[in-house]
């Protein structure tokens, strides 16, 4: 049976990570808070401000400012969204 947690974005008791989703206490911190439900959400958004920003994942400024939308994104603070994006009706 799956380990659950109250994930701080969805404010539910979900599916907790398996591991670590990075490494450090940055990774642990995620892994106890977050579920995998949240956690796959993340992803996807991450992509998408990656690839519309073109942001270079080498340059230690890009990465520092995506930890700091996914810690916006976690908290359910106002993160950065995608500017092409609209919603379906």
């Amino acid at each position: 049976m799956a380990k659950k947690i109250l994930c701080k974005k969805l404010n539910k008791e979900l599916n907790a990570l398996l591991m670590p989703p990075m490494p450090g206490p940055k990774g642990i911190e995620i892994m106890n808070s977050i579920s995998e439900e949240a956690w796959e959400m993340w992803k996807s958004h991450q992509t998408t401000l990656i690839n519309e920003k073109h942001l270079d994942m080498s340059d230690p400024e890009n990465r520092k400012w995506l930890i700091e939308q996914m810690d916006k994104f976690f908290n359910n603070e106002d993160y950065e969204k995608a500017s092409g994006f609209k919603a379906l009706d």
